[in-house]
């Protein structure tokens, strides 16, 4: 099955029992056994539920992937695969990633002797320095929350896999989703999802997910997901399926709406800078016309005139409505350093290359030209306090 197909039918056939089209909302804590171990696939809510099986088996068909893994947000989903470390094991994880992500393993799990080094992503040659003998796991977002940079999945996973110790790729595939790329393809052990964005696609659920392709891979992931329990409940699983089903259509529509969008905002005489793999003035916009479909949903911006003048932009539009999040139906604005990446530090930050005054758009479902009309008319309003 092809793609759009596979997000309708995948994992969810019609239900046995009835004939329902839609898989069913099982709302139980426990099943019933014929005798003591001997059940049908299911025995407590916590280590499986059916509705569950469903969005799991859903989205591994999407990412091209054998086995998937739902949880209950996506720091659940990247918790698991931090837990999978030891005490004294190395991260090497790209500068430019979610607030909450940094917060994770910089103040959990560094607790706990994961030790972690931020490095310049889009270059292979930092990543092969900041390798170590204890490095276990490359973690990359592409493209990057916030600043949009593509790194080169293909050619990271090639440099983690000729490691003698068996270095695991971790992709965040949350901003593109799998309709703009499919990580695993491209030589990733492990996908990682916030299925509160696009897959959910309706800002109306919290979930995360990973994928993998490799069975003792997977069974290590499910014994944490089982141990440690931070999964969704079936409702939640529901919402997502929901959302997946539109899942390509929606998508084509954010990156129609978003290329428009930045192309405006790249020629008006106010913009300082615009980050959108889609602009061919872009560094990132030959890697990422080869590795994605399209460029996706998300643009950065900053305004003339410093922070000041960005903090009244993002409070001047109508349409765009100021919050954290993303990849929903509707169209969001928000200023990173105060908000989805208050947690790093700023020297961090800087460090990253995110300045203070940088403005993060979702650009979501709207007609274009309301859209265009907003941000220019915030545009107006903000030069002056």
């Amino acid at each position: 099955m092809r793609f759009s197909t596979q997000a309708i039918h995948a994992g969810q056939p019609p239900d046995p029992s009835t004939g329902a089209i839609m898989t069913p909302v099982y709302l139980s804590s426990t099943f019933v056994q014929q005798a003591p171990g001997q059940h049908k696939g299911y025995d407590y809510g916590r280590t499986a539920n059916p509705t569950r099986s469903a969005l799991e088996a859903n989205i591994a068909a999407l990412e091209d992937g054998a086995y998937g893994l739902a949880f209950a947000s996506g720091l659940a989903a990247e918790s698991a695969v931090l837990q999978s470390l030891s005490s004294g094991d190395h991260v090497v994880c790209g500068q430019d990633l979610y607030g909450g992500t940094y917060r994770l393993m910089t103040k959990v799990f560094a607790r706990f002797g994961i030790e972690v080094s931020f490095v310049d992503a889009t270059s292979l040659d930092a990543v092969r320095a900041a390798l170590r003998p204890n490095t276990k796991i490359i973690w990359l977002e592409t493209p990057s929350n916030p600043l949009l940079t593509v790194c080169d999945i293909a050619a990271i996973a090639q440099l983690a896999h000729e490691r003698a110790q068996g270095i695991k790729l971790v992709v965040d595939n949350t901003f593109a989703s799998p309709y703009l790329q499919q990580p695993l393809r491209l030589g990733a052990d492990i996908v990682v999802h916030s299925t509160t964005k696009y897959l959910g696609g309706h800002s109306d659920v919290i979930g995360g997910a990973l994928v993998v392709k490799d069975e003792a891979l997977y069974q290590a992931l499910k014994f944490l997901q089982n141990a440690v329990g931070a999964v969704p409940g079936p409702l939640d699983c529901f919402l997502v399926l929901r959302g997946i089903k539109t899942l390509a259509v929606r998508m084509r529509q954010h990156c129609e709406n978003a290329l428009q969008l930045a192309r405006h905002l790249a020629a008006h005489p106010e913009v300082r800078q615009v980050a959108y793999p889609g602009l061919t003035s872009s560094p990132h916009h030959a890697l990422a016309s080869r590795q994605m479909r399209a460029y996706g949903g998300m643009i950065s911006l900053e305004l003339q005139g410093g922070v000041e003048r960005n903090l009244r932009f993002t409070t001047q539009t109508r349409l765009f409505a100021l919050a954290e999040s993303l990849g929903g139906v509707e169209s969001l604005i928000g200023l990173p350093t105060l908000m989805t990446h208050a947690s790093i530090p700023a020297e961090q930050r800087q460090q990253a290359g995110l300045p203070d005054a940088m403005v993060r758009l979702s650009v979501g479902l709207e007609d274009i030209e309301d859209l265009t009309e907003d941000l220019d008319r915030a545009i107006t309003a903000s030069r002056q306090g």
